[in-house]
């Protein structure tokens, strides 16, 4: 019998220097998008895919990510006393209901396999679990790219990554996936390829699901460059032993926002889309082009 998928990592050690100053003093998960930080969008999109405990991989400069999902109950009090229940509605909606939010620690900048292996006492040996990367959002108008992989998942019961075509002349920036023509079952991945070099268009964009088995391969990969243990090549002994499939996330949209541009157009674009404030940014916007 296949267990229940309802843990998800995600790993927020990392020190974020691509947004200094900035990010000094501010996780760069807690940079905002319009009005929400970064890190709030993804635990929703988990949320949603029916995950129930969401395990952040931290650092001890981290804690205000930690603080965010937590109560704070001198504001909340201040807020009911005031009558601003809109506002207090907006700190109740921070955790969605039923995550448990748990908190391990990365000691050392290991690399991104590393991180995950920072949770592996918290998720079953026999247990499959995602991985959200927190730079990258990931929006869809209906139903969000995680939610989406634990339908196919819980048909194909195997391992799936999402996979984004990018421009030819972007593959440099992402691994990139060979896939089978048929079924999008990977073949290959390639580690930031050269584009006449790249086996197709398709990049990973920062969702994961794994079957228990990619753990246990974690533990076999020897560290490589700068001794960090890389995601990709316990990815890559898993194809040997395993089917994974790709999942190809159509009509929605991935923002690298680890990346200032990717950042700027995500706030913009969420802007746009917003209920309250979209059309009255949207006007602001047309007066500048036309300005």
């Amino acid at each position: 019998m296949h267990r229940k998928l309802t843990k998800a990592i995600i790993p927020v050690a990392g020190l974020g220097t691509r947004f200094l100053p900035a990010t000094k003093a501010i996780p760069k998960e807690m940079l905002t998008v319009v009005d929400k930080p970064l890190i709030q969008y993804i635990v929703h999109e988990a949320a949603e895919a029916g995950i129930t405990d969401v395990i952040f991989v931290t650092h001890s400069s981290k804690n205000a990510i930690e603080n965010h999902f937590d109560t704070h109950y001198e504001l909340e009090s201040k807020l009911l006393e005031t009558a601003k229940h809109e506002r207090l509605n907006c700190l109740n909606e921070i955790t969605p209901p039923g995550i448990n939010i748990i908190s391990v620690r990365q000691p050392e900048a290991l690399g991104l396999g590393h991180a995950i292996l920072c949770a592996s006492h918290i998720v079953a040996p026999d247990e499959p679990f995602a991985v959200l990367l927190p730079d990258v959002l990931m929006y869809h108008p209906e139903k969000g790219c995680l939610a989406q992989m634990a339908e196919y998942y819980r048909q194909v019961h195997t391992s799936v990554v999402a996979l984004e075509q990018v421009p030819r002349d972007q593959v440099h920036k992402y691994g990139i996936a060979r896939v089978s023509d048929v079924d999008l079952r990977i073949l290959e991945l390639v580690e930031k390829p050269l584009a006449e070099e790249a086996p197709s268009n398709l990049a990973v964009v920062g969702r994961y699901i794994f079957t228990p088995r990619l753990m246990g391969l974690l533990r076999k990969t020897k560290p490589g460059l700068a001794g960090e243990i890389q995601l990709t090549d316990a990815m890559a002994t898993l194809l040997n032993e395993e089917v994974m499939f790709g999942f190809e996330f159509i009509g929605g949209k991935s923002y690298d926002c680890g990346d200032k541009q990717g950042f700027l157009r995500a706030n913009i674009e969420y802007a746009l889309r917003d209920a309250h404030l979209g059309a009255q940014f949207r006007a602001y916007l047309s007066s500048l082009a036309l300005s």
